[in-house]
């Protein structure tokens, strides 16, 4: 089963100093139609001017993932790590039931930054707190499926969630497919440019939701990017979430 989310129904968000699209509920958006997609719980798509950045702040009982698309990403945490990342480069913030702090700031004086950042919930009670980070580059997801994300012993960042994180840089007239399996769903995401999704127009910011067992195909109408996110639908919520909190 697939259901198309189109750009301008999902929640924007104008803080001044940044733009985003919350596709699902998150801080101050509350919708019980967008609660997430099974771990999927959260996916923002956020635009940060020059020299800005969100202070240091927690969370707990997530696994916190980031894609930056443009601009320079500046990462700090109360573990002690930090770094930058370039367009392509990928992160995971594995958030304990302790808890950590971190923190997102745009490097550069001059030019805007965007990136997106979801979270996906663990089934590990015993889950520590760690930072992951990669840099990949335009080559490796161009006309292919790149997986930023996934299992440990699989390509990517390892993940503590059975759920993969795949991105693609397609040129026009070129497709890739996916098999979403019973059990499982996904997000797919228009980063940027056009793309037929299963037969349907969808163009940059616009997603669509997937239920299995479910053949995607994906062709690019344009030079694009596109994201796809793969979780279980029925896990074990830990922490907070066993608890049916409604934040982290």
């Amino acid at each position: 089963m697939l259901t198309v989310r189109c750009d301008s129904e999902i929640f924007a968000k104008d803080g001044g100093w940044f733009q985003a699209r919350w596709h699902f509920s998150f801080d101050d958006y509350r919708d019980p139609a967008q609660t997430g997609i099974g771990a999927l719980r959260v996916f923002n798509d956020d635009r940060i001017v020059a020299g800005a950045h969100w202070p240091m702040h927690p969370h707990r009982d997530i696994e916190s993932l980031t894609y930056v698309v443009e601009g320079h990403f500046e990462h700090a945490d109360s573990l002690g790590n930090n770094g930058r990342l370039r367009p392509g480069g990928a992160q995971v913030m594995d958030f304990g039931h302790a808890g950590a702090l971190h923190s997102e700031r745009n490097a550069s004086d001059v030019e805007p930054m965007r990136f997106i950042q979801f979270w996906i919930l663990p089934s590990d009670p015993r889950l520590p707190s760690r930072v992951q980070q990669r840099q990949f580059t335009a080559d490796d997801r161009t006309d292919r499926w790149l997986q930023i994300m996934g299992p440990p012993a699989e390509d990517g960042l390892d993940l503590s969630q059975d759920a993969r994180v795949l991105v693609s840089r397609l040129t026009a007239g070129r497709r890739l497919q996916h098999l979403v399996g019973e059990g499982r769903g996904g997000y797919a995401y228009v980063i940027d440019g056009e793309v037929s999704v299963d037969g349907q127009d969808l163009s940059a910011g616009d997603a669509a939701r997937l239920e299995g067992p479910h053949h995607l195909t994906i062709a690019a109408a344009s030079a694009c990017e596109v994201m796809l996110v793969d979780v279980p639908l029925r896990f074990r919520a830990t922490g907070l979430w066993a608890r049916g909190s409604p934040a982290a």
